[in-house]
């Protein structure tokens, strides 16, 4: 029985998905199979109560799980504290990122990074902000990065910085001549939304509530390229993160404009699992993510 049997076990409880626990670990969802049927070849017991309607592990399953977790975290503990010991930088991280922060945010940190650990390998998955938070619980990602981050008893928040979010039009469009507006002017605007779950569209519909501005939204959309695109093609405004129409804004493609009264930002985070061990490449990254 090896260590990487067990990991594999782990990550099927979690997951509770042979694709995932494959996606994981870079198998086959076969070799996930064959490694759950020698464990219980050699515990001489059933783990999994296989049906195609839900998965449960057995009470002979429970008891191997929490086992084995304190002994892939005992090892994952005792791996990186060698390499603490030796300076070690190497191995693999794998983050979860909402499309926003991946596209505009994470690439110079990234490089940053990259450079200074060369031997460090960093996947990167570009998913909808409720998938990252999925993904980070079931341990596909070992990081994940969001916007307006959700407190949750099972995740470790980190902090990271705030944008700022400004008013885009087209630059044909009234408010293009403006330096400012106030929160009111945008009253009766045909507006190019978020879709309803992603949390800068609720923090939006929030700020506008409390200000009594109703807006005509007339298109909604999951990721900041595709509201940009509709900005262009005068279907309406929106509000985005400032740093997200930085090429827009210098090609002349859109015209952000300020809105009055108190600063609106999008508070962004790196969440992991709680209790989670984090390699000395995850801390290293995540220093340089706060930087």
């Amino acid at each position: 029985m090896q260590i990487e049997s067990l990991k594999v076990f782990c990550d099927l409880a979690e997951t509770e998905s042979f694709t995932k626990a494959a996606q994981i670990s870079q198998v086959t969802q076969s070799a996930v199979s064959q490694q759950i049927s020698a464990l219980e070849r050699q515990f001489k017991s059933l783990l999994i109560e296989r049906s195609k309607k839900k998965f449960r592990l057995t009470r002979e399953g429970q008891v191997l799980y929490e086992f084995s977790k304190n002994i892939i975290q005992s090892y994952d503990s005792l791996h990186n504290r060698l390499q603490e010991i030796k300076d070690v930088i190497s191995g693999t991280i794998r983050l979860a990122t909402i499309y926003s922060i991946g596209l505009h945010d994470l690439p110079p940190y990234l490089k940053k990074f990259l450079k200074e650990f060369p031997d460090v390998n960093v996947h990167v998955e570009y998913r909808r902000s409720n998938q990252v938070y999925e993904d980070v619980l079931s341990n596909v990602v070992d990081l994940g990065l969001v916007a307006f981050p959700v407190k949750d008893t099972k995740l470790e928040l980190i902090p990271l910085r705030k944008d700022a979010m400004v008013l885009i039009c087209h630059p044909q469009h009234p408010f293009a001549k403006c330096k400012s507006i106030k929160l009111s002017q945008l009253s009766g605007q045909k507006f190019i939304s978020f879709e309803p779950d992603i949390p800068t569209r609720k923090a939006i519909d929030r700020i506008l509530k409390d200000a009594g501005v109703e807006v005509q939204t007339v298109m909604e959309f999951d990721n900041i390229e595709t509201v940009k695109r509709a900005v262009e093609i005068e279907a309406g405004v929106s509000i985005a993160p400032k740093n997200t129409v930085t090429q827009e804004v210098a090609k002349q493609t859109l015209v952000e404009v300020r809105i009055e009264g108190p600063a609106m930002v999008r508070p962004l985070a790196a969440i992991h699992k709680k209790n989670k061990v984090l390699s000395p490449a995850i801390k290293q990254f995540i220093s340089i993510l706060k930087g």
